[in-house]
């Protein structure tokens, strides 16, 4: 069966990326692009919300109407005005540039769709319909948001910090599979979420050593 997109997550950290249009949504759109490390300016000839109401003093507001050489060096581009013929013309250029381009509320007319997310920590759910029904995206996604709780941020930021503490000893990746699985079928995520720490502790000494205490290896940074 043929998929109607090619799911992927891009990082775009440093990237440089821009919305046209100053509404609500283009607003929505620049910070969390800037959420997601990327270098956001934002155009249109009026904005609704300033950069001081969003909080976000890296975003570069630009106030002037659109032109195509506005698009020059940019790594993807969202066309949210309130003009379908403008949010046209910015994705005829787009393609002229061979820049990947998302016209708000036009999924068919766009080059890649904006899932429905939910965040825990590193873990980032994404939900989509391709477009057919963003109020089922909607909800899926709420469901998702009460069986995935914070627990799972505090899980992947302990499994990290394992793999980590594990390489750094010389370990050898090759087992590193093996003990993750168990660590997983010991039922550390439920551990986690009742706040059990004992018993966190009692499963990592069994299946790491004595050198693996929870609250040492959660207080650490994976990214380090």
């Amino acid at each position: 069966m043929t998929m109607a997109y090619y799911p992927v997550f891009l990082d775009i950290r440093g990237k440089d990326c821009l919305v046209v249009g100053g509404g609500p949504v283009g607003a929505r759109k620049a910070v969390t692009l800037e959420r997601s490390g990327a270098r956001v300016k934002i155009i249109s000839d009026r904005f609704s919300v300033r950069a001081d109401e969003l909080n976000k003093a890296s975003i570069c507001f630009v106030t002037k109407e659109y032109e195509k050489d506005d698009l020059k060096g940019m790594f993807l581009v969202f066309a949210a005005t309130n003009n379908a013929d403008l949010n046209q013309q910015i994705k005829d250029d787009a393609l002229a540039f061979n820049i990947l381009c998302n016209v708000v509320d036009a999924p068919d007319n766009s080059d890649f769709l904006v899932p429905s997310t939910v965040e825990r920590g590193k873990l980032i759910l994404a939900v989509s319909t391709s477009g057919s029904s963003p109020a089922l995206a909607k909800k899926i996604r709420q469901d998702l948001e009460g069986q995935f709780g914070p627990e799972y941020s505090k899980m992947l930021q302990l499994m990290g910090n394992i793999r980590k503490k594990l390489l750094s000893s010389g370990h050898n990746p090759d087992g590193h599979k093996a003990i993750f699985h168990t660590l997983i079928d010991k039922g550390l995520v439920e551990l986690i979420r009742s706040d059990d720490e004992e018993k966190i502790d009692a499963v990592l000494h069994e299946v790491l050593g004595k050198g693996f205490i929870y609250q040492d290896l959660v207080s650490l940074r994976s990214d380090q």
